[in-house]
């Protein structure tokens, strides 16, 4: 039984905004299933009593103090960007509906 199917990677490459052709849709629904398969084993895997790690090595966190320090002129925070208003960096609009692509 296949764990994914076209259609929802047909959305996924929709919500990604990446087009894809009949085949690479074809292809991306087994490399999908396979790469679930996969977790699905790992899953498997007794993990009771084993701690989790972040690294495999204890590594000291190093810290700094906390000092205040003058703010930076706001002209020259937006001086290398493409477009600017007032003192702030323009961008455009990225958030939206799906309909709207």
């Amino acid at each position: 039984m296949a764990r994914i199917n076209r259609a929802e990677v047909e959305r996924v490459a929709f919500l990604a905004r990446i087009s894809l052709s009949d085949g690479e849709a074809d292809q991306l629904v087994q490399e999908f299933d396979s790469f679930l398969g996969y977790i699905e084993t790992i899953q498997e895997v007794d993990t009771e009593g084993v701690e989790p790690t972040a690294h495999p090595v204890s590594l000291p966190t190093p810290t700094r103090p906390d000092r205040p320090a003058a703010a930076m002129d706001a002209g020259l925070a937006v001086a290398n960007a493409p477009e600017t208003a007032a003192s702030g960096f323009l961008v455009p609009k990225v958030i939206g509906t799906e309909a709207e692509g």
